[in-house]
């Protein structure tokens, strides 16, 4: 399922793009583009595809995504075979990383929103009081004057600079490109990770590898990516199963040993912790997803 590049229109009068997506379901294939984007759903229901992500939706989901993260939002039948009409809602918010210039970003007053977007190459689900502030603020930036929108939207940048309040989506295996404010020393330990993360990685192995002490290495991780070296590891080696359950019909055992697990039970496990579902269905709803014919929506 390749997706399609969208190439968003930037109103002359605008530095960046609110809009409320309405009808009788949401027409957006699987696509991308350059911009960020802010989605927050207030009516309908269905399943979301961020990376190799699959979640549900319905009133009051929050998501963020950074540049070019190919995504999905498919309604339930009865939205698509229009049994509901115009019951599909959501207010959406695009920008690019220079909206405000080309230095802006690096103002020192940006710091922790830089180390949010560093980390949206993979896609955000916000949760808790964060996303009921931002919810609640969003719903009125369509009617917002152009000051007060761009105000608002500063706003939710401080929010989300400062939360940890999400799960992150696509898998790290699937982000092909890592950020530029990485350290090459911390790009090098990536690389290290995703060419043996099939292979049995300690703590200590790694950090001698950054040549830094585990405990170092342990803080110094932590706030790069906002979870655990083991959290990390684990959701590379889901990502690799995710790609494997999409691509082909191997068994669940093969996959579970060619993406880094000894154990079956223990990779059913995490992977339904971090998909909500197991293996069989994440493959069941991908696939079902991938057979909906893209000339069904419009662009």
């Amino acid at each position: 399922m390749k997706p399609v590049e969208f190439h968003l229109p930037q109103d002359f009068d605008k530095s960046f793009i609110v809009f409320r997506e309405k009808g009788d379901f949401f027409p957006a294939p699987w696509h991308y583009h350059a911009h960020f984007e802010v989605v927050l759903v207030t009516k309908s229901t269905g399943k979301r595809m961020v990376g190799d992500n699959i979640g549900f939706f319905g009133p009051e989901d929050l998501v963020f995504m950074g540049s070019k993260l190919p995504h999905l939002w498919l309604n339930d039948k009865i939205y698509l075979d229009r049994e509901v009409q115009g019951a599909a809602d959501a207010i959406v918010i695009h920008f690019t990383e220079d909206f405000l210039g080309t230095a802006f970003m690096s103002i020192p007053e940006m710091q922790d929103f830089r180390k949010f977007l560093a980390l949206s190459d993979r896609g955000m689900a916000i949760k808790g009081d964060t996303r009921k502030d931002i919810n609640k603020l969003m719903k009125r930036m369509p009617e917002m004057s152009g000051l007060e929108r761009l105000s608002s939207l500063l706003l939710i940048f401080d929010m989300l600079g400062s939360t940890t309040e999400f799960d992150l989506l696509a898998s790290p295996r699937y982000v092909a490109n890592f950020n530029s404010d990485v350290s090459s020393r911390f790009k090098n330990v990536i690389h290290f990770i995703m060419q043996n993360f099939d292979k049995d990685i300690t703590l200590a192995e790694v950090a001698e590898h950054s040549s830094m002490g585990v405990t170092a290495f342990c803080n110094f991780f932590r706030e790069q990516f906002r979870c655990t070296f083991i959290e990390y590891l684990t959701s590379v080696r889901i990502g690799h199963a995710c790609k494997l359950l999409s691509e082909n019909d191997r068994n669940v055992v093969e996959i579970a040993y060619e993406s880094g697990f000894n154990n079956l039970a223990n990779f059913n496990r995490q992977f339904k912790k971090l998909k909500n579902m197991t293996p069989s269905d994440y493959r069941k709803l991908y696939h079902g997803i991938a057979r909906i014919p893209t000339h069904n929506y419009a662009s």
